[in-house]
C-alpha cells in the first residue's frame, strides 16, 4: 500500500504555491525492493458517512512518516492534476451509472406497480388498476432518468474518445486539439453528470413512492452513494470555476469556440432534413446563445471579478444541458439514418428518437432559467452581510 500525499517542504511558500507531492509507502522498501520496516503511517479513525459505506474512507496520520518527492518542489498540485483529471472522468461515469441503475429499478417497478386508472381510460382493464407507467408524471420521471443516463454515457464516450486521440493520433495538431477539447469537456462531464445522476436517483425513489424510502428496495442507497460524486474530485462549484474562469475566460473563449464550431458544423450538416429540424433549430439557438452569454459575463467580470463566481454554476449547468442537446441530436440523426437504411433493431432506434424529443421538449428548456440567472449579477448574492444571514 502506498499513499500519495500533499505536504509542504521546510521553508516552502505559503498557500497552494508551496505544496509538494509525495509518495508515502506503508512499509519502507529494502534495498532489494522487498517490504521492510513499517513506516509511520497509521489509520486514525474510520469515517462514518452518509453513503458509500462499503468504502472505508478514513483519517490517516503521518507521524514521522518517510515519503519521496514526486515531481518538482512546490508543484504538487500541478502533478496531482495529471491524474485528477482522469479521476474526474471516472466520477462523471459514476453519475451516469447511478442514473442508469436507478432508471432500471424504477422502470421495472413502474411496469409492475398498479395504482389508479389512466386519465384517458383503463389501459389494463383486466387488472384492479393500471401500471403506474401509464401516468404522465411517472413517464416524466422515467424519461428524465433515461435522458441523463444515455446522454451521460454519450458525453463520457466523447471525453474518452478525445483521450484516445491524445494518446494515439499521428499528428501533433490532432493531439493538441483533442487535449484542449478534453480539458473543456472534463468539468462539464464531472459536475453536470454527477448533479444529473443525483437528480435521477432522487427521481427513482419518487417513482417507488413510499417503497423507495425503504432500504430493502435499494433505491435510497443510490441517492446516498451518489451524492458524494457531486463533491469529491472537486465540487460542482470548483468545476464551475474551472470551466468558466480557467477554460473559457482565460482562453478568451477559444476553448468554447472550438466546441461550438463542432456543434455548428453538425447543425449545418442536417440543414434541409425535415425530421432533424426539431432538434437542429433549438440546438443552433442554444449554441449561439452560449457564446453570447459568455461575452456578457466576461464584460461584467472585467468590472467585478465576483461576477465569475456568481455566474459559474449556472454557466456550467447551462453548458451541460447544451452539450447533451448536441449529443441527443446526434443520436437522433444516427437513429434516423439506421431506420431509413433498414435495421433489425427498429425499437431501439425509435426509442432513441422519442427520448431525444423528450429531452428537447422537457429538459433543454431548463437552460433558459440558468441563462437568466447567470447574467443577473453578483449583487443579489454579495450585498447581504454575513452576520445578517440569520435574520
Amino acid at each position: 500500500i502506498v499513499h500519495i500525499v500533499l505536504a509542504r517542504l521546510p521553508g516552502a511558500p505559503e498557500g497552494t504555491k508551496g505544496i509538494s507531492l509525495f509518495i508515502v509507502p506503508k512499509f519502507l522498501p529494502n534495498e532489494d525492493g522487498t517490504p521492510g520496516e513499517r513506516n509511520g503511517v497509521v489509520c486514525g479513525s474510520i469515517e462514518h458517512k452518509m453513503g458509500i459505506h462499503g468504502n472505508a474512507t478514513c483519517v490517516m496520520n503521518f507521524d514521522g512518516a518517510k515519503g519521496w518527492l514526486i515531481g518538482p518542489e512546490n508543484k504538487g498540485l500541478n502533478c496531482m492534476f495529471t491524474f485528477m483529471n482522469t479521476a474526474r472522468i471516472g466520477t462523471a461515469l459514476q453519475g451516469a451509472s447511478a442514473a442508469e441503475a436507478s432508471f432500471q429499478g424504477a422502470l421495472a417497478y413502474a411496469k409492475d406497480r398498479l395504482a389508479m386508472r389512466s386519465l384517458t381510460g383503463a389501459k389494463a382493464p383486466e387488472k384492479a388498476a393500471d401500471p403506474i407507467i401509464v401516468h404522465p408524471d411517472v413517464r416524466r420521471m422515467l424519461l428524465t432518468q433515461k435522458c441523463f443516463a444515455e446522454g451521460g454515457r454519450a458525453l463520457v464516450y466523447l471525453a474518452a474518445q478525445q483521450n484516445d486521440i491524445v494518446k494515439k493520433a499521428e499528428s501533433e495538431e490532432e493531439r493538441k486539439a483533442a487535449d484542449e477539447l478534453l480539458g473543456f469537456l472534463t468539468p462539464i462531464a464531472k459536475a453536470f453528470l454527477t448533479e444529473a445522476g443525483y437528480e435521477a436517483t432522487n427521481l427513482g425513489v419518487q417513482v417507488f413512492g413510499g417503497h423507495g424510502f425503504i432500504a430493502e428496495w435499494g433505491m435510497e442507497q443510490l441517492v446516498r452513494d451518489t451524492k458524494i460524486a457531486c463533491i469529491y474530485e472537486g465540487t460542482t462549484g470548483i468545476q464551475a470555476l474551472d470551466l468558466l474562469g480557467r477554460k473559457v475566460l482565460m482562453t478568451q473563449g477559444a476553448s468554447l469556440r472550438n466546441f461550438t464550431k463542432i456543434v455548428h458544423k453538425f447543425c449545418q450538416s442536417v440543414e434541409g432534413d425535415e425530421q432533424m429540424a426539431q432538434f437542429a433549430a433549438p440546438l443552433a439557438e442554444v449554441n449561439k446563445e452560449w457564446g453570447d452569454l459568455t461575452m456578457k459575463i466576461g464584460m461584467t467580470a472585467m468590472k467585478n471579478r465576483e461576477e465569475v463566481g456568481a455566474a459559474s454554476v449556472d454557466y456550467l449547468m447551462y453548458s451541460g444541458y447544451a452539450t447533451l442537446a448536441f449529443l441527443w441530436a446526434r443520436m437522433a440523426k444516427v437513429a434516423q439514418d439506421a431506420l431509413a437504411a433498414g435495421t433489425s433493431e427498429e425499437d431501439f432506434y425509435k426509442a432513441k428518437i422519442q427520448t431525444a424529443k423528450f429531452y428537447f421538449a422537457r429538459v433543454l428548456p431548463r437552460a433558459k432559467g440558468h441563462a437568466a440567472a447567470m447574467v443577473a449579477g453578483a449583487d443579489s448574492m454579495m450585498d447581504l452581510d454575513a452576520e445578517h444571514f440569520a435574520f
